[in-house]
């Protein structure tokens, strides 16, 4: 901490919840001036937890420990990817780039991204697979049966660390800092590895958690995976067959749609119904506009047991969600079609 920093830190005499709030957000904003208000209330509550739990560590420390870290990464995504959102990005070395958001809580959106991966692979094409998400809430926790030894540092407190899925390639946060913002997130270039897959066909990117953050800032972070660019994304949302399921995607797609007017980010180009062979009946209805454009071509995926008792494991995807995923991936051209057993 610079002289500066140590002048303008914040008293630790907080007595009121809302004097620890403000201490906890000054000693944050002291390490990352331009902080923004989700990393800030991330922070706070990360800091202010440790404090009613008693933990040992000086909270005003951990909230500016946090906000360096989130600098640090925010200053080297500048670098590497342009905050023009006027500015249409290349996606050239990702290959075709399928990032996924969860339409609702539960929706399974982890789940689904790993089919897409494995389904590529049995196509014998190379994919990777980043999960763009907190550790201590990632669905992806056990895709791969080891935490491989490749770790690239994006700077002092986060990492990417590598793995493999059979012949895909995992890229997940690595971390000691007892949370990842919304800011700590690397940027794309950052997720691929040094040197990175060649040819590399297929990123597949599980916003998890953060997809609602995602669509409201497709500037940083796990938005960036949204950005307008060339060859063009293709956003995948994945919902549950229940009215609850459906009215929460609408207010995502309704966060998203701006971004989209405006040419900064991509709009969802497939919709997938995870747990259903087809819509019960009335829920439909209850779809929004945004929704309603999307219903005509949904995929259905079928209720697999074994990811609603185990999640995702190092196991393959059920064959019968991979079946039902591979139609709509053929006809972005990264399959065989039809296909053959």
């Amino acid at each position: 901490m610079t002289a500066a920093e140590q002048h303008h830190r914040p008293s630790a005499g907080h007595g009121t919840p809302d004097e620890l709030t403000h201490a906890l957000g000054s000693a944050a904003r002291c390490r990352a001036p331009w902080l923004g208000l989700a990393d800030t209330e991330a922070i706070v509550d990360v800091a202010g937890a440790m404090t009613v739990a008693g933990d040992d560590r000086d909270a005003l420390d951990l909230a500016g420990q946090l906000g360096a870290a989130v600098d640090a990464v925010q200053e080297r995504a500048r670098t590497v990817f342009p905050d023009s959102g006027t500015r249409s990005l290349s996606w050239s070395a990702f290959g075709t780039v399928i990032p996924v958001l969860a339409g609702s809580a539960g929706a399974g959106a982890s789940c689904i991204a790993v089919a897409i991966t494995d389904a590529l692979q049995q196509a014998q094409r190379c994919a990777l697979l980043v999960d763009a998400d907190d550790p201590a809430r990632s669905g992806l926790t056990c895709a791969s049966t080891n935490d491989g030894p490749w770790v690239k540092r994006v700077g002092d407190e986060v990492s990417v660390r590598y793995s493999w899925r059979d012949d895909a390639l995992v890229a997940r946060l690595s971390t000691e800092l007892p949370t990842i913002t919304p800011g700590m997130v690397p940027a794309p270039p950052d997720w691929l590895p040094d040197p990175p897959p060649d040819p590399l066909q297929a990123t597949v990117i599980d916003l998890g958690h953060g997809g609602w953050r995602a669509a409201a800032t497709p500037l940083y972070g796990a938005g960036a995976w949204l950005r307008r660019g060339l060859p063009s994304p293709h956003p995948i949302l994945v919902v549950r067959a229940t009215r609850p399921s459906l009215r929460q995607a609408e207010q995502l797609l309704a966060r998203l749609e701006p971004w989209v007017d405006r040419g900064v980010a991509t709009g969802v180009q497939q919709l997938v119904v995870n747990g259903a062979r087809k819509w019960p009946s009335g829920v439909t209805g209850v779809a929004g506009p945004r929704m309603a454009a999307l219903l005509d071509d949904a995929v259905f995926v079928p209720h697999q047991a074994g990811w609603g008792v185990a999640g995702v494991t190092d196991e393959p995807s059920p064959p019968r969600a991979v079946e039902a995923l591979w139609p709509f991936l053929a006809s972005w051209g990264l399959m065989p079609s039809p296909r053959r057993p």
